[in-house]
């Protein structure tokens, strides 16, 4: 091609990515971006934080204007146009002008799709009203804001990442907020578990949160909106935001004839070639290979966004060149005021569903060493393959540091590395920043532990009553912070002193605030012949935020 076309539907993460680096490629291509929103290149991700203030100028979010483009890059962007119909056969896509209503027609070579996916908005009775918003753009944002003052209630329904970033900025807005949760926890990626502390800061701070429950109808009155959910309960808000996820914008694929996956996503080859060869797609709408299992898995975020379109620029002007996409592992990571938590690869529930092999441990540090000043608690969760001790998924939660340690095990997944490797990771260490022996390489030992049958670990407290449950910690928090259980309270100093407590008869599981002393309590037990299992990460990592077991938190 000598002055290849091509046309990009789509002008945020994945279309000007790929629109960027194809200028980058070749300068005498003919590029065309099409937006049917006002704006290009926009920082969607950062769109909560200036509705709450703490992004304070709302032209930082905005990167690139269509002039700044054309000036810096010189594609030609046009914006408030609908791509209407693609006509394969004549390599053309049929284009309307939103503000003129007029029609044309847009030659092109290559065709990128890019255009997203629309957060989900259910044909419930009265969501019609003019206060439930979605948020997905700087329109969204604009309306929201606008419609927000302090002392007013939302109400967010989903607890997400749209969910959780929109509660805590409403509230740090000065509104008061109840969230919803369909699911039996907030924050749905992680497993049960991990989310505790999150669900307790939201607490903290005032968040109002129903789980288990979703909203069935509102009920608009001038004043306030009624959201009626399925339990029966009602709340009453000045305004609702829907964050309940997303659907891939792919209809003009679809009337395209391009295949669809089974969720309505585009299909795409490892350089995001659609089934015509001539059609690329990237993105949010589209499916992608999964890093971890040999499987198809979908990732509306950013990053892949990005990388994708890069991928598909590269394909259609240096195809001899150009590396394939190697696949998503999903990592993301949220914050609620203080506390963050996140998640790479695979998790227990999912893998659980899929019916796949796997074992899991979970440890309890902090996120450098404990005597240097301000050390933090955080809970790190690995998953790995039985047979070969590969990594499939890991997750974290905790007040600093959370970011470090998913990023390291993302690396890690992506490397095959196994469980083993865990341990021997040598990462940065002063007392400032780590520890001697980090959460990562705790978590390696465990699961090693674990490999090598030293103790069995459960993360269920047992119902039957012929198990004895020892209690290691202290006798003063035992009392203060007491298992949601009977048990028997034995110190670990003074647990071999004390073994006569015990019948040797029944089985035992030890417990602990974090993990680290129920094990080391349940390998003396095993040594003595005990027939016994350890309460892998503890009770803080374990039980139910709401239990009377609940640990403190700094």
């Amino acid at each position: 091609m000598s002055s290849p076309k091509l046309l990009v539907i789509g002008g945020v993460a994945a279309g000007a990515s790929c629109a960027a680096r194809a200028r980058r490629l070749c300068e005498n291509a003919e590029i065309t971006i099409i937006e049917r929103g006002p704006d290009v290149s926009f920082a969607n991700c950062g769109l909560p934080y200036f509705i709450g203030g703490e992004i304070a100028a709302r032209d930082v979010l905005a990167v690139q204007t269509p002039a700044s483009l054309k000036a810096l890059l010189n594609l030609d962007v046009h914006t408030r146009c609908e791509a209407l119909t693609i006509d394969r056969a004549g390599k053309r896509v049929e284009i309307r002008h939103l503000d003129s209503g007029n029609t044309e027609w847009q030659a092109y070579d290559k065709l990128m799709l890019a255009p997203g996916a629309s957060p989900l908005r259910p044909d419930l009775p009265g969501i019609d009203d003019t206060r439930i918003f979605t948020l997905r753009n700087l329109e969204d944002m604009d309306r929201i804001v606008a419609a927000t003052n302090t002392g007013m209630r939302a109400v967010v329904i989903g607890a997400g990442f749209i969910g959780l970033e929109m509660a805590e900025q409403l509230h740090r807005k000065g509104l008061s907020v109840q969230l919803v949760e369909l699911q039996k926890q907030v924050f749905p990626p992680l497993d049960a578990p991990m989310t505790a502390l999150l669900e307790s800061e939201l607490r903290r701070h005032e968040i109002a949160i129903t789980l288990g429950d979703a909203v069935a109808r509102f009920e608009p009155f001038a004043d306030i909106v009624r959201c009626h959910l399925s339990s029966g309960k009602v709340l009453e808000a000045d305004l609702v935001v829907l964050s309940i996820g997303v659907k891939p914008d792919s209809e003009l694929a679809r009337a395209a004839g391009l295949t669809l996956g089974p969720r309505g996503h585009i299909v795409v080859d490892e350089f995001q070639r659609t089934s015509d060869p001539d059609i690329y797609a990237a993105g949010d709408a589209v499916e992608t290979l999964d890093r971890v299992m040999d499987d198809k898995t979908v990732v509306p975020m950013g990053g892949p966004a990005n990388r994708q379109g890069r991928v598909a620029a590269d394909h259609i002007f240096m195809p001899d060149k150009a590396r394939p996409y190697p696949g998503s592992l999903g990592t993301a990571i949220v914050r609620a005021f203080d506390v963050a938590a996140g998640i790479t690869g695979w998790s227990e529930k999912r893998l659980i569903a899929a019916q796949r092999p796997y074992q899991t441990v979970t440890v309890n540090d902090h996120q450098h060493a404990t005597y240097y000043p301000g050390a933090k608690p955080l809970t790190l969760k690995i998953l790995w393959e039985p047979e070969s001790g590969r990594l499939l998924g890991a997750q974290a939660s905790g007040f600093e540091g959370i970011d470090k340690r998913l990023d390291v095990l993302a690396t890690a997944i992506v490397a095959g590395m196994t469980v083993e490797d865990l341990c021997h990771l040598e990462l940065a260490y002063a007392p400032p920043f780590g520890s001697a022996k980090d959460a990562i390489n705790l978590a390696g030992f465990a699961a090693c532990n674990r490999r090598d049958a030293l103790v069995t670990h459960s993360t269920e407290l047992p119902d039957d009553p012929n198990v004895q449950i020892v209690d290691v910690r202290p006798k003063p928090l035992a009392e203060a912070f007491p298992a949601p259980c009977k048990v028997i309270n034995i110190p670990f100093p003074t647990l071999r002193a004390n073994l006569d407590r015990l019948d040797r008869s029944r089985p035992v599981l030890t417990l602990c605030a974090f993990g680290k002393m129920s094990y080391f309590a349940a390998r003396v037990l095993a040594q003595h012949g005990f027939n016994v299992t350890s309460f892998s990460g503890g009770l803080k990592a374990n039980v139910d935020p709401r239990s009377p077991a609940k640990m403190p938190t700094p």
